[in-house]
């Protein structure tokens, strides 16, 4: 599939140093970083990653499995060689940034200049969970306590059947992955949190660290499990953090 199928800049910067690829949470879609390309620094180019299923992808299937998921959006990430690239992933975008990565340096030798990972537990620490077998009611107020929704959208008449199915999906990705043990990272790797986030604490974080041989650091902000939306400005310093180098 055309890479143009996966990514979305709403914010093109050509003469950025560094592009950011960022891969959203269960239910989420690249619009969910629509703001990010124009208050992110100058030399800072945003990408999103857009997951089928849903906004202008909403006719094709869900991915069948992480591989898969992971297999094609690092095919069409690797074709951005022109700068390097940092993946940022939040909650299920977290784990499913850490595959791309691996399947960029060890399948098809793309080496990243950084894994920011947030608001997950680490790969060989999965959550489980059944949120995905839930009636529609229950999934719904998972959202809500989580913070990623008001659940007024999906109130609406009809809002549900539109939106409930990539949700689904999506939930089922998160809490039926499973680390497959291999060949780990070796780009520096951020693992970020809230401090009140019930998903996932900081000892449970610090597990990332088992996941590269490339540096690690852990960073935490105030709130819960959507502690970015605000703190965006600081998790955008951490592009340029030493705790993600760039490879010289």
């Amino acid at each position: 599939m055309h890479a143009s199928s996966w990514l979305r800049c709403r914010t093109p910067k050509p003469s950025a140093g560094t592009r950011v690829v960022c891969l959203a949470h269960a239910g989420g879609s690249a619009s969910f970083y629509n703001s990010w390309g124009s208050a992110a620094p100058a030399g800072v180019e945003v990408v999103a990653v857009q997951y089928p299923g849903r906004e202008d992808r909403l006719s094709e299937p869900f991915a069948e499995g992480m591989a898969q998921l992971a297999s094609r959006i690092a095919a069409a990430l690797s074709t951005l060689d022109d700068r390097p690239t940092i993946l940022f992933g939040h909650s299920l975008g977290a784990v499913v940034a850490y595959e791309v990565a691996r399947v960029l340096g060890h399948r098809l030798g793309r080496p990243l200049d950084g894994v920011v990972v947030s608001g997950r537990r680490a790969p060989s620490d999965p959550p489980g969970g059944g949120v995905h077998l839930m009636p529609d009611d229950a999934v719904v107020e998972e959202l809500v306590r989580l913070g990623g929704t008001t659940g007024e959208l999906l109130d609406i008449p009809g809002a549900r059947e539109v939106f409930l199915p990539a949700i689904r999906a999506d939930f089922r990705l998160a809490e039926t992955y499973r680390h497959v043990p291999g060949v780990e990272l070796d780009c520096p790797v951020t693992a970020v949190i809230g401090t009140e986030d019930t998903e996932v604490d900081a000892g449970q974080a610090a597990l990332w660290a088992a996941h590269t041989s490339g540096g690690f650091a852990l960073r935490t902000f105030p709130g819960g499990h959507f502690y970015l939306l605000d703190h965006a400005a600081a998790v955008f310093d951490l592009f340029a953090s030493p705790s993600v180098p760039k490879r010289g």
